[in-house]
């Protein structure tokens, strides 16, 4: 609520109770000039009464349960007084209202049945009509005084749970940035997993190369040249790969992964340059990437790039092995290389790429290991397959 939402509340708060207030003290006013009674008559003490009673509500909302007991014990030094009668209800309605609605139910409740048994009681031992004090008046009163308390009540219980759903509209909104939080967070995650993955590989394949174009430019120009045409190609394909982040930064794609059957391709061209890099790549079971989900197939593509880079950048391996394996709820992807030595350190000391590539298949539900195997290095990662979206 903001400041000027607050301080209209506390106008209109303030115009209601001089409202109560001038009320009370016009219908008390008007109770005493018809002088009903036997007494001494209206006058100053009995108009002053009025003005001092009515005058209570101007603090009903700080002090409920004083201006009520107040508004009771200047009731009864009134009638002690002899003045006009007033009746009960008339000075006392405000007064209950206002501790009810300030959550005093019970004070005034109890309040306003002591007040009329004893009112009761006392006109009865002085000779009232009991006809008229009990089948009129204290029906009338007691209606009037539960009427008063029962609408304070509501009021209360209104605000209550007016206050109850801001309380549920503030938690459900910061429930909602808290999701969005985490779910920026999650993406920025994802970038860095897919920065560095792509990174990694490209980076490990230009230097290969590179190096090979060095060693060879003048004794075997034509392998230099092939070198230098896979770097220009590498160097393409992550500009590309660059462009397609920054383009998902503005535009997060909904399907949370490429679609299937360009994965199927970009693995292919993945071993490809793996295999143009010196190492021999076996590919059993590519195919069945097209009939993957699109958030399982592009984290299968992750696992085989990160695993495939490893194998470049740490291993002496010569050859590597990716084998796609399709169950009915799951798929396996396993990447194995006959290395040595190398891989066995890297295993003991693992870089981000493992780390990442673990977390990533852990966000889908799956499983990753990835350890020295009987030769070279082994990374085994099962992914579960959604019944809506599974292979067929």
């Amino acid at each position: 609520m903001t400041a000027a939402e607050t301080g209209h509340e506390v106008r209109r708060a303030r115009g209601l109770d001089a409202v109560l207030c001038g009320v009370t003290i016009i219908l008390m006013g008007l109770a005493a000039s018809a002088d009903l009674g036997e007494g001494a008559g209206p006058g100053p003490v009995a108009y002053g009464f009025a003005v001092g009673l009515g005058g209570l509500l101007l603090v009903r909302r700080r002090f409920p349960v004083a201006v009520l007991v107040a508004t009771v014990a200047g009731l009864l030094v009134y009638y002690r007084l002899g003045q006009p009668p007033v009746g009960l209800a008339v000075p006392m309605v405000a007064a209950l209202f206002s501790a009810a609605e300030q959550g005093r139910t019970r004070w005034a409740s109890t309040i306003a049945a002591a007040l009329l048994v004893a009112s009761t009681a006392v006109r009865t031992v002085q000779g009232d009509d009991p006809g008229l004090v009990l089948g009129y008046e204290l029906p009338s009163s007691a209606a009037l005084m539960a009427a008063s308390i029962a609408c304070g009540a509501a009021v209360e219980a209104r605000r209550e749970w007016h206050a109850e759903r801001q309380r549920r509209e503030l938690t459900a909104r910061w429930e909602r940035e808290r999701e969005a939080t985490r779910r920026v967070e999650q993406e920025r995650l994802r970038i860095a997993r897919d920065l560095h993955d792509l990174l990694a590989h490209t980076t490990s394949v230009i230097a290969l190369h590179a190096d090979v174009a060095r060693e060879t430019l003048r004794d075997d120009p034509v392998t230099a040249e092939d070198s230098l045409h896979i770097v220009r190609t590498t160097c393409s394909s992550i500009t590309r790969e660059l462009r397609a982040t920054l383009g998902a930064l503005r535009d997060p794609p909904e399907s949370g992964g490429f679609e299937p059957n360009t994965l199927r391709e970009r693995v292919e061209v993945l071993v490809e340059e793996i295999g143009a890099a010196g190492l021999t790549v076996t590919l059993d079971g590519g195919h069945r990437l097209g009939g993957l989900p699109a958030v399982t197939a592009t984290t299968a593509f992750h696992v085989v790039r990160e695993a495939l880079t490893n194998v470049l950048r740490h291993s002496g391996a010569s050859r590597v092995d990716v084998v796609v394996q399709e169950g009915p709820e799951q798929v396996r992807v396993r990447v194995s290389d006959n290395g040595e030595g190398e891989c066995a350190a890297y295993s003991q000391a693992p870089g981000w790429g493992i780390i990442g590539m673990r977390e990533r298949v852990e966000l889908t539900g799956g499983r990753l290991t990835a350890a020295p195997g009987p030769r070279g290095f082994v990374v085994d990662a099962t992914l579960p397959v959604p019944s809506a979206g599974g292979a067929p």
